[in-house]
């Protein structure tokens, strides 16, 4: 069954990408393409620059005695420490029950993730998780366990066909919905993309001594 569920899933994502790359002019070129157009690939931008700052540059000259982020280290010994205030509490206050709810490996690693959706993204998944992990949960603890992982498969799948269909639909005739603020690529945050390394000017950036 796993091997029957491989070869279809790799199928069909290598079908869905080709007929992409060949009918889609500028694909994962955000700057060429039209306003609201979503096939900007932010997954691949930050594969791409996490090869680029572990091959090219390399460690020493990021986070090592050279680069501009070595005191970024000290963040492994907050790591370390960060879940005895947690076990801590949780002696103390034993009455409290949601303080051994707080995993710090999870608030620490989940962030990393965060950084190829937008702002609109982030909020979607923070509402639909709060409601249904905490809300849906008390009040409803045996739908919760056996509906809830079978609801996340549903809506990942859903985002997934959607994103063909309205291709299929709209897009390919140049119809990119609706202009509002959440179609922007840069998190209404325009110094995002400038360079912090000391001396260096691009465009209308701010230069760092």
């Amino acid at each position: 069954m796993k091997l029957v569920g491989t070869v279809l899933a790799s199928s069909v994502y290598f079908g869905a990408a080709w007929g992409l790359l060949t009918c889609m002019d500028n694909f994962c070129h955000p700057s060429k393409l039209l306003v609201g157009s979503p096939w900007t690939c932010p997954g691949d931008d930050v594969f791409y620059n996490a090869s680029i700052i572990w091959g090219v540059v390399g460690p020493l000259r990021m986070f090592g005695r050279l680069g501009v982020f070595a005191r970024m280290n000290y963040f492994f010994l907050v790591g370390i420490l960060a879940p005895v205030p947690v076990r801590i509490l949780s002696r103390m206050f034993p009455e409290k029950k949601w303080i051994m709810l707080i995993n710090m490996p999870i608030i620490i690693s989940g962030p990393p993730s965060v950084p190829p959706a937008t702002a609109v993204n982030n909020i979607c998944w923070l509402t639909i998780g709060v409601f249904f992990n905490i809300y849906v949960y008390r009040r409803c603890k045996s739908w919760w366990a056996r509906h809830n992982y079978i609801l996340s498969a549903g809506l990942d799948a859903g985002v997934a066909f959607m994103a063909i269909l309205c291709y299929y639909t709209l897009l390919i005739r140049d119809i990119n919905g609706m202009r509002w603020w959440g179609l922007d690529l840069d998190d209404h945050y325009p110094l995002a993309s400038c360079p912090t390394a000391p001396g260096i000017k691009v465009g209308d950036c701010p230069v760092f001594h």
